[in-house]
């Protein structure tokens, strides 16, 4: 039989999980002794070294050209995040820790999105960076315009995220003030749950229809309508602790810790917002499409903002990633900021150990 289409036994598994783990605690390679003095029940070092071979062959550990023990490969790291990782649940110090942290008052979405990647960048001992994003894309829901004077009004608009926003409005000719109703309603009958672009198409189609004064006025408001559905397909990203990449081996190449500190915060809008509803993915290694990310793995975590808005909290770190630590704080912070988003103060409970 091929090594390349032989079983992954539950001893491979064994072997497997044995090695991510002391590299995780150790960033050194292992060798076949110290994995037969973990492994449950009697073991030849001969057999180990076997399997060995064949977990490498497979392409789930890889050989330093410098050393007899093994570390793992991405695909290694796969498969034991998919399969072999035991779930942990946090101690009471540490869901203490995270109650407190987000027991403070907050002014705001933004703070609380920044405030959120600095606390867990503080608990997991990795960069963090945080994002608010629309499950949806955002519309206008409902147009209204109030006159203020025959040269001016507030044109105030309705987004689908239950935001609502407002400006005054200056004619360049003037409008009569009991016009308004129906320019409002040729707004909301043109102009609603659709995006900039097919704004744009409607009010030329509507051009040859209206006079000057009154295409005028719809197209100040359009296009303010339509800059403010641009502006909210735009993620502000927020990002912390970069710096705590310079206290792992893998960045003690100085240029290496440069470049991905770099982007971080030079082209932070490129760290990944994965699509759909799972709360939380984790892209190992070559699973990142940013060059800049290829060796490094991100865990990333969502919770529910309401209004249509979800947010994600990710930590960048090496691929000898403690998955596990990171995957259980993340996740109960997630679910508190999920909580304290939807019912205030209302934190999850503690988790049980499985």
């Amino acid at each position: 039989m091929e090594r390349a289409a032989m079983e992954m036994t539950a001893r491979k598994k064994e072997i497997l999980k044995i090695v991510v783990e002391s590299y995780v605690d150790t960033a050194e390679p292992i060798g076949s002794k110290a994995i037969v003095e973990r492994m449950p029940g009697k073991i030849s070092s001969a057999t180990v070294r076997n399997e060995l071979a064949d977990l490498t062959e497979m392409g789930y550990l890889e050989q330093p050209h410098t050393s007899a023990g093994r570390v793992p490969s991405p695909k290694g790291y796969r498969l034991y995040v998919n399969e072999l990782m035991e779930r942990k649940a946090l101690s009471d110090e540490e869901t203490a820790e995270i109650n407190r942290s987000l027991s403070g008052t907050m002014a705001g979405m933004d703070e609380v999105i920044s405030r959120a990647g600095q606390m867990v960048s503080s608990f997991v001992g990795y960069p963090t960076y945080t994002v608010a994003d629309h499950k949806q894309a955002v519309t206008v829901q409902r147009f209204e315009l109030i006159g203020v004077s025959e040269d001016s009004f507030i044109a105030v608009v309705m987004l689908s995220d239950s935001r609502v926003k407002s400006q005054l409005m200056h004619l360049e000719l003037p409008v009569s003030q009991d016009r308004l109703p129906e320019l409002s309603h040729l707004l909301n009958t043109h102009f609603t749950q659709i995006g900039p672009a097919e704004m744009n198409t409607r009010l030329m189609s509507l051009s040859d229809q209206v006079d000057g004064q009154r295409f005028l006025l719809l197209n100040q408001t359009v296009e303010y309508a339509g800059g403010l559905l641009a502006k909210s397909g735009q993620q502000e990203v927020f990002t912390n602790g970069a710096s705590q990449l310079l206290k792992f081996p893998e960045y003690r190449d100085v240029d290496k810790a440069h470049d991905l500190m770099a982007f971080m915060v030079d082209n932070k809008q490129n760290l990944p917002v994965p699509a759909g509803d799972a709360p939380m993915q984790i892209l190992i290694g070559p699973e990142n499409v940013n060059e800049a990310l290829r060796e490094s793995s991100v865990v990333i975590a969502s919770y529910d903002i309401g209004d249509n808005m979800r947010g994600l909290v990710g930590v960048v770190g090496p691929t000898r990633m403690d998955y596990a630590t990171v995957a259980a704080r993340l996740s109960y912070f997630a679910e508190s900021l999920s909580a304290m988003f939807g019912k205030k103060n209302q934190l999850p409970p503690k988790e049980e150990e499985i």
